[in-house]
């Protein structure tokens, strides 16, 4: 879409990952809002038909920004694209991700750097760019989509993706504690089996089928649930009653109890290395 100056007066949501699954939902959350949206991600296609519909149903302004979050200092782009149109952004969800269901060193530096790039350096860096506007206007909301492996040990498989998720909760709450005073709501959600295409991206959908049901939730239920914990100010979420379950069993196991059991379980979803 060009990148005419934008008259409207409605607040901003820049989405990454916005164009299925978890992003797709916090874009139609916030549409159904007022909200204006800045969708992110490498599909322009889906973007501009998700953009164009939320836009003719809500009476909004939203437009696509086609950016690979992957790439060096994509988030400078992003965020340029966006000032191109006159606007700043008051709310920030970091949804953009991928899994890697190989060993770590099976697996090309180019696709781990991949990971890293895309869920923690220009995640980071997206905030960090928001963040002073949102200091000077006194208000704004970040969302960072984690996980609930985030509170799991790491095992065989996603060898970076733990990890990832733990910073992303770490991270919120030091920035929830860092600018809370400010008029900024920080929340890190932690969903755990969600019906989206994640699965199919990283190889292990046929697996993922076989799962029962009842642990699934909606990326709809997950984004209704962050929304109404972020008005509440509550920083770290853990979306479903199951998955609150898992987390207290977690928290409560000490690891060398919990590991064997967790590796015994995730093993399926290890795809053989190449």
């Amino acid at each position: 879409m060009a990148s005419e100056k934008s008259t409207s007066a409605r607040p901003l949501a820049l989405i990454t990952g916005a164009s299925a699954g978890i992003g797709a939902a916090f874009a139609r959350a916030y549409a159904a809002r007022s909200y204006d949206l800045a969708l992110v991600a490498r599909r322009a296609d889906r973007l501009e038909a998700l953009a164009a519909e939320l836009s003719a149903k809500h009476g909004i302004e939203a437009f696509a920004v086609s950016a690979d979050l992957a790439a060096w200092e994509a988030c400078e782009a992003v965020l340029a694209a966006v000032a191109a149109r006159g606007r700043t952004v008051d709310v920030l969800v970091n949804n953009a991700g991928f899994s890697i269901a190989q060993s770590f060193a099976a697996v090309p530096w180019s696709r781990q750097r991949d990971f890293l790039m895309t869920l923690v350096v220009n995640a980071c860096g997206l905030a960090h760019g928001v963040i002073p506007g949102m200091v000077e206007r006194s208000r704004g909301v970040i969302i960072n989509v984690a996980s609930l492996t985030a509170f799991a040990p790491g095992v065989e498989g996603h060898s970076l993706y733990p990890g990832a998720k733990s910073l992303a909760v770490k991270w919120s709450q030091s920035l929830a504690a860092e600018l809370g005073g400010k008029g900024i709501k920080v929340t890190a959600v932690c969903p755990g089996f969600t019906l989206t295409e994640f699965a199919e991206a990283n190889g292990t959908k046929q697996i993922m089928d076989q799962a029962p049901r009842r642990f699934f939730q909606t990326a709809e239920q997950v984004v209704a649930e962050t929304l109404a914990a972020n008005d509440r100010g509550k920083v770290v979420l853990v979306p479903g009653w199951h998955n609150k379950v898992a987390v207290a069993i977690l928290k409560l196991t000490p690891e060398f109890i919990a590991i064997p059991l967790i590796k015994r379980g995730a093993a399926k979803y290890h795809l053989e290395d190449s």
